[in-house]
């Protein structure tokens, strides 16, 4: 049987319930790691049962970082404006803000990724795969593993979550909606660097930020 002090640490390192912490530690033989793993995934069978309520709730977050040299503009959105309102959504969505400032993904899913950008990906891998020497009955393999890779470059939902590697932050979304009992989507953003774009016209540049805004 677990331990209180067990309860205690599982629940600090998942944010998860008392009872919920009890089953985990009690399913996976009090084993912290496995315990951690099963509400994980506990959070995901969530979120695969709320993905296709709608939401249309949410908030737009500004976050700001560097001294003035990093902005991001998010939009992530709920089911209702009651939850949007919560600390504990708000918090979500700031920290998912941060990861953008952090870690400049393009995309928000592999979904969102334009099937032009990806064949050329793909093609410049392969490229780079038979520049190596590597033989061609391999290459697509290599290949296919060099693009799951850039997917967690370039992909928001696939990168490591910036406080804790252990997770991406579709786990962290995932896990949310397990908290929150609410579907919960990142629905689009921007990042900006200071300076640039600067060789463009300013009206060009308008435009191209009004045309990233309106897409999804």
């Amino acid at each position: 049987m677990a331990s209180a002090n067990d309860i205690k640490t599982l629940r600090e390192r998942t944010g998860a319930g008392i009872l919920d912490c009890k089953k985990a530690l009690a399913e996976s033989g009090d084993d912290m790691e496995k315990a951690i793993d099963w509400l994980r995934a506990k959070g995901i069978a969530s979120a695969a049962k709320k993905s296709g309520r709608i939401a249309a709730e949410g908030l737009i977050h500004a976050y700001i970082h560097a001294g003035g040299k990093i902005g991001v503009l998010i939009e992530v959105n709920c089911e209702t404006d009651f939850v949007a309102r919560t600390e504990g959504f708000q918090e979500l969505v700031h920290n998912i803000a941060m990861q953008i400032a952090a870690h400049s993904p393009q995309y928000v899913s592999v979904d969102d990724i334009p099937a032009a950008d990806l064949a050329h990906e793909r093609e410049v891998q392969r490229q780079k795969v038979l520049e190596e020497g590597k033989p061609e009955k391999m290459a697509d393999k290599i290949v296919d593993g060099r693009i799951s890779k850039w997917h967690k470059e370039v992909c928001l939902l696939e990168q490591d979550y910036f406080r804790d590697e252990d997770k991406t932050v579709k786990d962290l979304l995932a896990a949310a909606v397990g908290t929150i009992g609410e579907n919960i989507k990142v629905r689009r953003f921007i990042r900006w660097n200071l300076g640039e774009g600067l060789e463009k016209r300013s009206d060009d540049f308008v435009s191209e930020v009004m045309s990233q805004m309106k897409k999804g």
